[in-house]
């Protein structure tokens, strides 16, 4: 079993640990060694034990604070994961058919208006030019247009 020598309040420590778990008591030493200090820093000196107990108070309620919040985070998780898994199990919504006119009804009126003028003129324009100039080619009786006649001998 490894012995680790860390330092606490200014005093040092030998102690034996498992083998591997050197650097969490190092990291646990750490910890309780700033409490330490934060406590020589207010109160001043003070007996090893005393320093050592009220450090590792220090800590434990720092901790007791993280389990609460820890217990909150949890607690809200669970209702997050529970209201999930109840609107995943609902069913879907029917569906709603929702009508929206895309263009308003004084928009349609105007083209319709328009294009009742523009049909109009169409027709004018129509009937002007069949009146003013005769057709270029007037239509025949003959569906393939004049042919020139043939003679057939037959003697």
């Amino acid at each position: 079993m490894p012995q680790v020598e860390i330092t606490i309040g200014g005093r040092t420590f030998e102690v034996a640990c498992q083998e591997g778990e050197e650097q969490f008591l190092h990291a646990a030493a750490g910890m309780l060694d700033g409490e330490a200090a934060a406590l020589t820093g207010q109160i001043g000196r003070m007996p090893e034990a005393r320093m050592l107990l009220m450090a590792g108070l220090m800590l434990a309620d720092k901790t007791a604070a993280v389990e609460d919040k820890l217990r909150a985070a949890e607690d809200a998780l669970a209702e997050a994961q529970a209201k999930l898994e109840a609107a995943a199990e609902a069913p879907a919504p029917e569906p709603q058919r929702v009508e929206v006119p895309v263009v308003p009804v004084q928009v349609t009126d105007a083209l319709a208006e328009i294009a009742a003028q523009a049909e109009a003129i169409a027709v004018e324009v129509e009937e002007r030019a069949g009146s003013a100039a005769p057709a270029a080619n007037p239509p025949t009786d003959d569906p393939w247009g004049e042919l020139p006649e043939m003679s057939v001998d037959r003697s």
